[in-house]
């Protein structure tokens, strides 16, 4: 059995760090599947690929502050590079046959690059089923649903997509009633839970040795994810260690900086990490997890994947969460504190002082997060098998290529 995953990548580690941990469950919960993973993420060398998947590296993309996506490397203009990417994918959907294609986010796509895939699946491999993913909060429901109404994505998916599944929680947030989703889309949605984090390869006990820690030190870590817009939260942390050094010896910190933060804002802060003996600066693990574990409190901005690794390993947590150019992490943090699951400080009253007292009364008064619904990757899994079950042998008809990239016209076809 073949699956194509196209992960929605134009910023940060999130989208495939999570797309991954779904692909590596299900090759281990469904015999004889092929995985083959589409995307522009300039990381996914840097992680372990499990046997039966194999990826196609898009050309990478970028969206910054403003929201606008850019390419990242080549010297091409947009929409040459989106064109050179639809084409290869399209190429793959051609040549791999998949019998499920899984959409990470968008239903067309980055700037629709998917619509000549959906459109040749759509009219030459009928019985592939659509699925598109989706994690459990896109925007602020206003701008959600704007962008839904102006880009026809209740209709295209309403047309195109077997399955939506919704990697989150109705009780953190009600994705079907804050996005307005019609009655015909809420009965093709599911909602999976968040996606529990397996146990990293390294001991706590390793973890803590490595790090040099006495029995009775705290050790905070301290992570902006893929760090691409990372610096104020790690330059107020670190600001915060003048308070720290002269009444609270005792805790210690690791920061990851990320592998995405620009080179000069990382040897800023690690000139200013090194100031500090109880201060550890690095640059990426790809192990996170077993940090995590290891750690007595969290400090990070509000991703997905993140927030899924500290309630994974049920650890206090402050969030600072990002608040542009989508309000995605701000609303999940606030919604997350709100259901007893983790602490958040806005961006706008975050300084040293404010993030060290909540750290302090994080450290010496620790409360464990409310139980939450992790099982995001058997449900998932649940889900994509019993589609799988479903699919038949049929003749192939004659191939049909399209690259109109509208989601009017495909809507008309």
């Amino acid at each position: 059995m073949r699956l194509m995953v196209y992960s929605h990548d134009a910023f940060g580690l999130g989208n495939i760090r999570r797309m991954l941990a779904i692909c590596e469950h299900l090759l281990s919960e469904i015999p004889q599947l092929s995985i083959l993973l589409l995307s522009g993420s300039p990381m996914l060398q840097g992680f372990r690929l499990p046997k039966g998947l194999d990826y196609i590296k898009l050309p990478c993309l970028n969206r910054g502050n403003s929201g606008e996506v850019a390419v990242k490397y080549l010297g091409m203009d947009i929409d040459r590079t989106v064109k050179l990417r639809s084409e290869l994918i399209l190429s793959a959907a051609v040549n791999f046959q998949p019998d499920l294609f899984l959409v990470d986010k968008k239903p067309l796509g980055i700037k629709n690059e998917l619509a000549a895939t959906v459109n040749y699946l759509h009219k030459n491999l009928p019985e592939t089923k659509l699925v598109l993913l989706l994690r459990d909060i896109l925007n602020k429901p206003e701008q959600t649903i704007a962008e839904w109404q102006k880009n026809s994505h209740y209709e295209i998916i309403d047309k195109f997509y077997r399955m939506l599944l919704i990697v989150g929680s109705q009780k953190v947030f009600d994705f079907n009633q804050e996005y307005k989703l019609p009655v015909n889309l809420t009965d093709k949605a599911h909602y999976c839970g968040y996606i529990r984090r397996p146990n990293g390869r390294i001991p706590s006990s390793m973890i803590r040795q490595e790090l040099q820690l006495k029995a009775k030190e705290k050790l905070v870590l301290v992570t902006p994810g893929g760090g691409e817009d990372g610096y104020l939260l790690v330059k107020t942390y670190l600001q915060g260690q003048e308070f720290l050094k002269q009444s609270h010896k005792h805790i210690k910190s690791l920061i990851f900086c990320g592998p995405e933060m620009p080179r000069e804002h990382k040897q800023e802060l690690y000139e200013i990490g090194a100031k500090y003996p109880q201060v550890e600066m690095r640059e990426f693990s790809n192990d996170l997890m077993s940090y995590v574990s290891a750690a007595d409190a969290v400090v990070s901005m509000g991703g997905y994947n993140t927030v899924c690794e500290i309630l994974s390993a049920a650890k206090p947590a402050i969030i600072v969460p990002r608040t542009k150019p989508s309000e995605e992490q701000l609303i999940r943090s606030q919604r997350m504190q709100n259901n007893g699951l983790l602490k958040s400080i806005h961006p706008e009253n975050l300084t040293p002082s404010s993030l060290m007292k909540q750290l302090v009364q994080t450290c010496e008064n620790p409360e464990k997060p409310k139980d939450i619904d992790l099982e995001g990757l058997t449900k998932v899994t649940r889900h994509i098998r019993n589609l799988l079950a479903e699919k038949i042998t049929y003749s192939q008809p004659e191939l049909v290529y399209s690259l109109s990239n509208k989601p009017q016209e495909l809507l008309a076809s």
